[in-house]
């Protein structure tokens, strides 16, 4: 058999093990070493080769970057149980109440506070789909409106820093978390725009969708609402700073910005009185099984892609995406395709693992920018988690949805908000500004121009022994 042929025999069994729903960590490590010891024997390479293994797993365990992602998680479980959500929706909820739409309104916006302290999907959509979709039902919103927006607003999480999503797409991609942030914040505060504009619209020119809470459910009134939405919304706030802050401003590793997260999470958690130490054990344990999960998908993935790049299958995937037409952008639009149909099946963790490192040589030699390309990257993701049949977020929904809901209508529901996420695509792909604004550029010196003035070597004694012979 020829070597040409072994990378995408390579893929396509790899497809067939997810397929029949084995563990994805334990697929890519199944095909990884049954492969490479199928090569060996074909004389594609040598058992030696595989010894570049273990120094590549232990350099996974001792990746400082990752240990970010057990912190980040832990700050996300701490305040997802601390009464934070609660306390954000209903004071809110209360201030925008009184206006058709007040509840998607509120339902947008702590969307974006919880996504910027939690860090995940789950922990947002359950969050706010336990507080706000009773309510919803109880006061007559349209079941499609309201399922959609709790599931648009818990995506918001995927990419408002610090998103793991981020942290995870800057380690694959070789480039800086700060730049990885700095580079989704208009993006971000964009998605949060088109969100809050198509509400406002549809409480324009359909009210009756989206009703006004009855003045008998407006609890507050004046200076008092607005200081319970203060004292709900301006701890997160700090502790953002504190965590996304420091990071931008190269004061704190996104390691130690998440460790200041988690000791802050805990602080929040006593100040609303709901610390306990079985509440800090169940954090802990929720960070326990991502953080291994993580690494076990990226431990597969290592094996994996050695096998793979041990038959050049990094250059097959290279002249596959380069033979595109198109140029970029016939490359863009068929990565993000592929990325928007892998995400129906595949959590991000897997899709960036798996399918990152493979298209980072293409994106250089197309000389695309890999923070611009992360960032749409997670856009598109995220997306995928809106898309029936198989988003993520809808099944979060419809876990917490009353049974007269039909899961038709969760579905219907979810489609302006996919519309929305693609206008936001479509925005990124045509002002790459809304990136790289924020991030940092180079030095200004260049390299050519730099003078290196050292002193001369002193002679060597006579009787020296020669260094070389």
């Amino acid at each position: 058999m020829s070597v040409e042929w072994m990378p995408p025999l390579m893929f396509a069994g790899l497809v067939v093990f997810l397929l029949l729903g084995f563990p994805v960590a334990f697929s890519l490590c199944a095909v990884g070493l049954g492969f490479g010891l199928l090569f060996i024997e074909l004389g594609f390479f040598t058992t030696a080769y595989l010894g570049n293994l273990p120094p590549r797993v232990f350099g996974i365990l001792s990746n400082d970057l990752l240990l970010a992602i057990p912190f980040f998680t832990l700050m996300g479980a701490i305040l997802e149980r601390c009464g934070l959500a609660e306390e954000l929706l209903e004071s809110t909820g209360q201030l925008f109440g009184k206006i058709p739409g007040g509840l998607a309104f509120a339902v947008v916006l702590v969307g974006a506070v919880l996504g910027a302290v939690t860090g995940t999907v789950a922990a947002s959509v359950i969050a706010m789909g336990m507080i706000s979709l009773p309510i919803m039902v109880r006061y007559g919103y349209d079941m499609r409106i309201a399922t959609g927006v709790i599931a648009a607003a818990g995506t918001i999480t995927q990419l408002i820093p610090p998103s793991l999503v981020l942290i995870v797409l800057s380690d694959q991609l070789g480039r800086s978390v700060g730049d990885m942030y700095a580079g989704a914040i208009i993006p971000a505060l964009l998605q949060v725009a088109l969100f809050l504009a198509f509400v406002a619209v549809v409480a324009w020119l359909a009210p009756h969708r989206m009703p006004p809470l009855p003045p008998e459910a407006l609890m507050g009134r004046g200076w008092r609402l607005w200081l319970r939405v203060a004292r709900g919304m301006i701890p997160p706030l700090v502790l953002m700073f504190l965590v996304l802050g420091t990071i931008l401003m190269g004061l704190a590793t996104p390691t130690e910005a998440g460790a200041m997260g988690a000791a802050g999470a805990v602080v929040l958690a006593m100040i609303n009185g709901r610390f306990t130490w079985k509440l800090l054990r169940e954090a802990m344990g929720n960070a326990m099984r991502i953080t291994a999960m993580v690494i076990y998908i990226l431990i597969g993935a290592t094996v994996f892609s050695l096998v793979f790049q041990g038959v050049d299958g990094s250059h097959w995937v290279e002249g596959l995406l380069l033979q595109l037409p198109g140029g970029q952008v016939g490359f863009l639009v068929m990565v993000n395709l592929f990325v928007f149909l892998l995400g129906f099946f595949l959590d991000f963790f897997e899709i960036a693992f798996i399918v990152v490192p493979l298209l980072a040589p293409v994106v250089a030699r197309l000389d695309i920018d890999l923070i611009w390309f992360g960032v749409l990257l997670c856009i598109t993701l995220q997306t995928s988690f809106m898309t029936p049949p198989f988003g993520f977020a809808l099944f979060y929904v419809r876990a917490l949805a009353p049974r007269v809901v039909s899961t038709a209508t969760i579905y219907r529901g979810a489609i302006p908000w996919i519309l929305l996420q693609l206008a936001l695509v479509g925005i990124i792909i045509f002002w790459p500004g809304a990136v790289t604004m924020f991030i940092q550029g180079g030095t200004g010196v260049d390299p050519a121009s730099v003078i290196f003035d050292l002193p001369p070597a002193p002679e060597a004694p006579d009787d020296a022994m020669p260094i070389f012979r």
